[in-house]
């Protein structure tokens, strides 16, 4: 068999490396000295007189050819040049460059002249070149005008990548701002209810079940602040898990839905935390059933926030301020938000201006509502919760899940603490679960 040789690869010659070539073929085609830029042809004496004329107009031809090919060369770098120049003068606008713009204007009315003078020597006939030499130096200044628009037309790539960042940024941050700020819209749609039912409510109309009613308000409110605040674990990358454990170390869930029950109780329990108390746990004068009956009503159609930058000595100023710096602590507040600025701003007695601050102001109010109710009876108020293991009974307790009736339950742990006024009791919100087989022979 014979063997196939590979055909080899045609090299791809620059165009520096073709002018080279055609310079030297042009020099040893027309066999030309090169006398101060004057080209002489080299007698031949052998030739007879009509093939020395024949050859003498073969060179002559050749010669003039490369004149005109360096003439073009020497055009087309100018051009390339002033394109350069342009764009130079184009990028100096935008930021404004007064220096560089005169710089690049002087550079494009100097390859104009230099045109404007080569277009009057050639009608004039008064070209006065070498060929090789106007060739090479036309490359030379091609490549470096074309070298210098490459490099304006990246700073121009990268300016523009610039404003693109730039632009991103700002567009990430509305982002963000538009995020928080539904955030806070949907905690008001999710939070609670209206409070209108409350209008025109008298003291001597008051009956258990206003307490009632405001009381499951005040839950929702609770548990609308529980899933914000379980969107901002999560987006700080937060394990649930671990932190339940912490709150709940033996609490087992039915569904994965239902661990934000865990948290719930520690925030209804921090926040009720000094409910017996009249004052709620703030040092003031005694107050009476009339008095937090006044501020229930006064209270009510007010706006939190507002309430709280105008009003900072108020009772309900401090009670926000003190549970807010209990309940978020400043390691959750840093992993949350990156930074403690809405910590030191509360410590300083003003008001963070975020939809998380403004969340927790709503419920804060709640609660706060709340108690001024319940001791506008004028009677004992108390709280109570519910042991873990305890039989599930319907008179103390409401589970937060549905029951099966067939299946008998018991405490897991307390959502949200009861209540007493009086002899008036309000349910405890409990986590239940099936009772297991030891605790059935205890309870039997």
């Amino acid at each position: 068999m014979n063997t196939v040789r590979p055909k080899s690869a045609p090299i791809k010659k620059s165009k520096l490396s073709r002018t080279f070539h055609k310079v030297i073929s042009l020099r040893a085609a027309t066999k030309i000295a090169s006398n101060n830029g004057i080209c002489k042809l080299k007698p031949n004496t052998k030739a007879t007189k009509e093939e020395h004329d024949i050859e003498k107009m073969e060179d002559l031809k050749a010669k003039n050819r490369a004149v005109m090919e360096a003439l073009l060369a020497k055009l087309f770098a100018g051009i390339t040049s002033i394109k350069a120049a342009y764009a130079e003068l184009q990028m100096a606008q935008n930021p404004y460059n007064n220096e560089a713009i005169q710089v690049a204007d002087q550079a494009v009315v100097d390859e104009l002249k230099a045109i404007s003078e080569m277009k009057r020597s050639f009608l004039k006939k008064e070209l006065d070149l070498s060929p090789q030499v106007t060739l090479m130096l036309a490359e030379i200044q091609e490549q470096q005008g074309l070298m210098k628009t490459y490099e304006i037309t990246i700073k121009k790539l990268e300016l523009e990548a610039q404003r693109k960042a730039f632009s991103l940024s700002e567009l990430q941050s509305e982002l963000e701002e538009l995020l928080a700020t539904n955030k806070g819209i949907e905690y008001k749609l999710k939070s609670s209810g209206p409070l209108s039912i409350f209008d025109n409510l008298r003291l001597s109309k008051l009956t258990p079940t206003h307490f009632a009613q405001f009381h499951q308000q005040t839950v929702r409110s609770i548990r609308s602040f529980v899933k914000l605040m379980i969107k901002e674990m999560e987006s700080a990358s937060w394990d649930l898990d671990t932190a339940i454990k912490f709150i709940e170390p033996e609490a087992e869930f039915t569904k994965q839905s239902h661990r934000c029950f865990a948290f719930e109780s520690f925030f209804s329990k921090t926040m009720l935390e000094g409910f017996t108390n009249p004052n709620f746990g703030l040092p003031s004068a005694h107050k009476t059933q009339h008095y937090f009956f006044d501020q229930f009503n006064n209270l009510k159609q007010a706006n939190p926030k507002s309430f709280i930058s105008q009003n900072q000595t108020a009772l309900f100023s401090k009670f926000t301020r003190a549970k807010y710096l209990q309940l978020v602590h400043a390691k959750m507040e840093c992993s949350l938000f990156g930074n403690l600025n809405q910590r030191k701003l509360i410590n300083s007695g003003e008001v963070p201006d975020t939809p998380f601050f403004e969340a927790f102001v709503e419920m804060s109010m709640r609660v706060w509502l709340l108690h001024c109710l319940a001791f506008s009876f004028g009677q004992q108020v108390s709280i109570f919760q519910v042991n873990k293991n305890r039989r599930f009974s319907e008179v103390f307790m409401e589970s937060v899940t549905v029951n099966d009736s067939d299946t008998e339950f018991s405490v897991s742990f307390t959502v949200v603490p009861g209540f007493t006024i009086g002899k008036m009791l309000f349910q405890s919100l409990v986590y239940s679960s099936p009772v297991s087989s030891s605790l059935r022979r205890i309870y039997s």
